[in-house]
């Protein structure tokens, strides 16, 4: 075990919380490669998620120019803040990151720190809670414009579906979404016993490189992800019953069906056999439709 971390548990009779799903992170050596994988340096801002004591959050600190570290349980701030005092290079905000404006956070910093440093490149590394896993991976992509890149550890099942291909049994929405905005590689796995409380679970960090561009040409971002999420809805229906019994669209069997067979795909599939590309032009077909 970590001796900062366990000091600072024991000296601020910290209870790790199972409501907000605390696990810390205390071996020294994967908190290196993690840092590593994120080629963290001092033209970085780092948005640090759910840094608990911070044993992750001092080596982040040493290497970036800034970093913000966002935690949601104000009685592990002291700690924190202990942890952190010979750093000037971070600030901690006590909020819940799913309640954030993220670009207007990073704007705010770039503002703040104008004139004394001005970030290349803005990255988020983050530990996240098992239970609101998805939520927080999913807000990131679709309200921030401002991240480069992002460093999740994640239970090992959900960096499955990240990484999952067409006709995988992983392979869903959420492999779709991080598809769709960045370029997902799995780092390492780490076992439960690199963190206290252990687990019970496998964890995984994945890196996320952003695109610049999405790597498909989609008509309506929000059609894409309907019809996705439509798709993946029934996972036992046929592709045809799922579009059709979602109501999301203003088309009947029938006419599925046509525009199904007029891209080649067979209306017996299933979703989850539908690469990027097709969901693409399947989405472009449908706001051909006025759906």
């Amino acid at each position: 075990m970590s001796k900062s971390v366990k000091e600072l548990v024991r000296k601020h009779n910290i209870r790790t919380s199972k409501s907000l799903g605390q696990n810390f992170l205390i071996d020294n050596t994967i908190i290196k490669h993690i840092v590593e994988s994120a080629q963290v340096s001092t033209d970085d801002m780092i948005i640090e998620v759910g840094p608990g004591v911070g044993s992750m959050t001092i080596e982040l600190a040493s290497r970036s120019g800034r970093l913000i570290a966002v935690e949601i349980d104000r009685h592990l701030i002291p700690a924190l803040m202990e942890n952190l005092a010979g750093f000037n290079n971070v600030e901690i905000i006590n909020e819940d990151i799913l309640k954030i404006d993220v670009d207007n956070l990073i704007t705010t910093q770039t503002e703040k720190l104008k004139g004394i440093f001005k970030p290349k490149n803005v990255k988020v590394v983050a530990n996240l809670p098992y239970y609101i896993t998805t939520p927080i991976i999913m807000k990131f992509l679709e309200e921030s414009t401002l991240i480069n890149t992002f460093v999740f550890m994640v239970q090992k099942e959900v960096a499955d579906r990240m990484l999952a291909q067409p006709g995988s049994k992983d392979y869903g929405a959420l492999s779709v979404a991080v598809q769709y905005y960045c370029k997902p590689e799995r780092v390492l796995d780490v076992p439960p016993h690199c963190f206290i409380p252990q687990p019970a679970v496998t964890s995984t960090v994945v890196r996320l490189n952003v695109y610049d561009t999405p790597p498909v040409d989609v008509v309506d971002k929000k059609m894409f992800f309907k019809v996705v999420k439509a798709s993946f809805g029934q996972r036992r229906k046929t592709l045809v019953n799922a579009l059709y019994n979602s109501g999301y669209f203003k088309m009947d069997k029938e006419e599925i069906k046509d525009m199904l067979k007029s891209m080649g795909i067979d209306e017996n599939q299933r979703g989850e056999t539908l690469s990027i590309m097709q969901f693409a032009k399947l989405a472009n077909s449908f706001s051909q439709k006025d759906c």
